[in-house]
């Protein structure tokens, strides 16, 4: 884990409303796995840092994907080439990967694709075919920024490839699944694929295991911490009633 003050050094913007921006920071861009975060904290701003998923990481720059809808992605949304941003990370525990699995499914709802470019390249380094599979309203709210060997894409009004949503448009005879986005959603894929490895979005503070902000209930009993134990739990442990079933803000994507 790396505390570092990294410049902007770049921004983009796809998808709508969603906006992509990278930060220079080095040491984090050459440890973060896929389905970890960094804890963003903005001065002036808000209290307490800001949790996203890494998107990508090349040539010492992480990007992160967010939608302004709050007070610190807002800011983020004003902040200018050569601003500093205090980031924190890599944290969090990671999606693993199996090379005997042959091929994965990367299943991603909205601001859910945003660990999934790392997942492929995970997925691609341990030799395995990788399917990736993005759902949204609307084509317009699609990702159309893909890694891999095959994209499915799932729309609910049709409006591009599956007319549903992602869970139902995953493909026969994959070998693993790996998912993010909505908790109604990866309560969908926990209910199909037990097994799979899912990235939960929850509330969050300091991204450290320290203030217990992000607990997550175990269908087993008891609550996990988020930032230390996840964001990336088995689908088939969480216990998805118990979960918020939507957040105003993005966590893990």
């Amino acid at each position: 884990m790396f505390d570092v003050t990294a410049e902007v050094a770049s921004f983009r913007q796809f998808s709508g409303h969603y906006r992509v921006m990278g930060f220079a920071a080095p040491q984090v861009a050459e440890a973060v796995q896929a389905g970890q975060f960094v804890n963003l904290l903005l001065r002036p701003g808000p209290l307490l840092r800001r949790p996203f998923s890494v998107y990508t990481a090349t040539r010492g720059v992480v990007e992160i994907i967010y939608r302004p809808v709050g007070e610190g992605t807002s800011l983020l949304a004003q902040m200018k080439i050569g601003d500093r941003v205090s980031v924190l990370g890599p944290l969090g525990r990671p999606f693993t990967f199996n090379p005997a699995w042959g091929s994965v499914a990367l299943v991603s709802g909205g601001l859910g694709v945003a660990p999934m470019w790392l997942a492929a390249r995970d997925a691609k380094a341990a030799g395995l075919r990788v399917v990736w599979v993005h759902g949204a309203r609307t084509r317009r709210e699609l990702n159309l920024e893909w890694l891999g060997d095959q994209v499915v894409y799932a729309t609910d009004d049709g409006s591009e490839g599956f007319r549903g949503n992602a869970v139902l448009a995953v493909p026969e005879g994959v070998g693993a699944v790996l998912a993010c986005g909505p908790n109604r959603m990866l309560a969908a894929v926990a209910a199909r694929w037990a097994d799979a490895q899912v990235a939960v979005e929850t509330y969050m503070g300091c991204g450290t295991g320290v203030c217990l902000g992000c607990a997550v209930p175990l269908r087993a009993g008891g609550y996990d911490r988020a930032c230390r134990e996840g964001p990336v739990y088995r689908a088939g442990d969480v216990d998805w009633e118990a979960l918020p079933a939507h957040l105003h803000y993005a966590v893990t994507a």
